[in-house]
């Protein structure tokens, strides 16, 4: 060895050897390649399984945050509107929120989160933000009912704001016509006008917008015209009301009777 390892005198025997061993060494790495392969193959793809997985997972999340985010910023602008609404009537006002709705869909009554104890009262004027809903019909301690202002009962003194024409807006049962009856075929009333309250009966404020006017039609054979009208305040698709405390409008002793606005029977007066 010392001989080797001074004058290298099995460099030759070496060389053969490697090239004897080289082979089986070629063939031992080659084996085991595969298997270094698949078991890379696997490991990346359960790490990019999870990963996937893990990025689902927060995109639901963040869609479901971006939902309550829209829902969120709809509801701040139906406020707002109302705060703005508020303004307008100079006036006692609260938020009140829509909690049940008659499934009668001629019934048009819906219930909302404010009663007694918040000082509600019958006959209590309801709005939105664009206009009249109608006015609570029964109060209890923590919820009242409401009629809108479409259920066939209702009636609500209106007048054209361009003239001042006076007039009857009545509720039909559907969801977006109010009929005005014993308008003459002379009358000065036109598709597009404005109705808004007129104050008379005390009931509502004057000066809310009730609906627009959808449809007029003469009728020679007969000596009213037939008018229709649709509701300026969303019926149907709104959550937050409006509740108006006004000066004409206040609860009343028990005991004294009168006509309401909404049905014209005789009714107890608030």
């Amino acid at each position: 060895m010392t001989m080797d390892h001074r004058w290298h005198y099995l460099d030759t025997v070496r060389s053969a050897m490697s090239l004897v061993v080289y082979p089986l060494q070629l063939v031992v790495d080659l084996s085991t390649t595969p298997l270094r392969s698949i078991s890379n193959y696997f490991s990346s793809r359960t790490a990019l399984l999870e990963q996937v997985e893990t990025l689902r997972t927060r995109q639901t999340l963040l869609d479901a945050q971006l939902q309550r985010m829209v829902t969120l910023e709809a509801e701040n602008r139906r406020l707002r509107r109302l705060l703005h609404s508020s303004r307008e009537t100079r006036q006692k006002t609260q938020v009140a929120e829509i909690i049940a709705v008659d499934l009668d869909p001629f019934s048009r009554q819906v219930v909302i989160n404010k009663g007694s104890s918040d000082d509600v009262f019958p006959g209590q004027p309801l709005l939105d933000a664009n206009g009249v809903m109608g006015q609570v019909v029964h109060v209890g301690p923590f919820s009242s009912t409401a009629l809108l202002i479409t259920a066939p009962s209702h009636a609500t003194p209106v007048q054209v704001n361009r003239n001042g024409l006076r007039a009857i807006a009545m509720g039909t049962g559907a969801p977006n016509r109010l009929d005005l009856p014993f308008i003459p075929n002379n009358a000065d009333i036109r598709v597009g006008d404005i109705l808004v309250t007129s104050g008379l009966g005390g009931r509502f404020p004057p000066g809310h917008p009730v609906a627009t006017i959808s449809r007029v039609e003469n009728l020679p054979s007969r000596p009213y015209a037939r008018v229709e009208a649709t509701p300026t305040a969303n019926l149907d698709g709104i959550r937050e009301v409006l509740l108006v405390w006004t000066t004409s409008v206040s609860p009343s002793p028990e005991g004294i009777t009168g006509t309401t606005e909404a049905t014209g029977q005789n009714r107890p007066v608030p």
